[in-house]
């Protein structure tokens, strides 16, 4: 590993990493994408991945479990708390984070158990509908164009880590879903089957809807089956995580 410390804000390395916590789609331009903490880390570091760059405090340099952190990338930064706060999403920083280098786009799995994000909106949403498909054994998350981008700060945040462990592929559009062989099912509040009695099939592929519109009604076409959650309580609708998890869960119970 090699070990540097940097006292300027204007290091090369940090302009860059500043760009990626400014702009929610920054890893699109640059390949790769920024993660804050030492739980992210070792989330990524379990599933295999290797930063290309560790940044963290002097202070975190003094903790041997995060220097030990520190020692899984080819590079390390060490730098000033005040350095680290530009860097930082988080409203009291962490003391460590990693940049990742980003593998190509893979080709959709089409027997894959997968979910459909079509156009949500929300990234608190986005990273937890991530977390419970890595949780239920969904392998592969599919982004329609028009969805918060997967790898953006506040989505890897919410997803705790799920990302390293799933298959994503975003900026699809709605035909680029022909190439699975999994059958649709789509959460809908209209001429729908309960979600308890309707025979589900395994594997399938999860859709979900905008948290405003719902699923378009060109992709519910392509839905095999609609099912509905039922809610005693009297609400009009279930935020679409929550919906997402309860779906999720029901598919893996199915399994016994």
């Amino acid at each position: 590993m090699k070990l540097d410390h940097i006292t300027s804000r204007d290091n090369p390395a940090l302009v860059r990493l500043r760009k990626l916590t400014v702009d929610a789609s920054g890893y699109r331009k640059i390949g790769s994408v920024w993660i804050e903490g030492d739980h992210l880390l070792r989330a990524a570091l379990q599933r295999g991945w290797q930063p290309a760059l560790v940044v963290l405090t002097e202070a975190a340099m003094q903790d041997a479990t995060l220097a030990a952190l520190a020692e899984s990338a080819l590079r390390a930064l060490v730098v000033p708390t005040a350095l680290f706060k530009g860097l930082s999403g988080l409203e009291s920083p962490a003391q460590i984070g990693a940049e990742l280098t980003l593998p190509a786009a893979p080709a959709i799995d089409a027997n894959a158990a997968s979910v459909v994000l079509d156009r949500l909106q929300d990234a608190g949403n986005v990273g937890a509908i991530l977390r419970s498909a890595a949780a239920f054994g969904v392998s592969q998350v599919l982004a329609i164009k028009g969805t918060a981008a997967l790898w953006s700060p506040k989505v890897v945040r919410a997803g705790q880590g799920a990302h390293f462990g799933l298959r994503l592929i975003e900026g699809l559009a709605e035909a680029d879903l022909q190439a699975l062989s999994v059958p649709l099912v789509a959460t809908s509040s209209h001429d729908s089957e309960p979600l308890h009695r309707a025979a589900l099939p395994s594997p399938c592929a999860w859709v979900m809807g905008h948290e405003g519109q719902g699923v378009s009604a060109e992709l519910m076409a392509r839905c095999a089956l609609r099912v509905g959650i039922p809610q005693p309580g009297g609400e009009e609708s279930l935020n679409v995580a929550a919906a997402a998890a309860i779906c999720l869960y029901e598919s893996e119970r199915r399994k016994g």
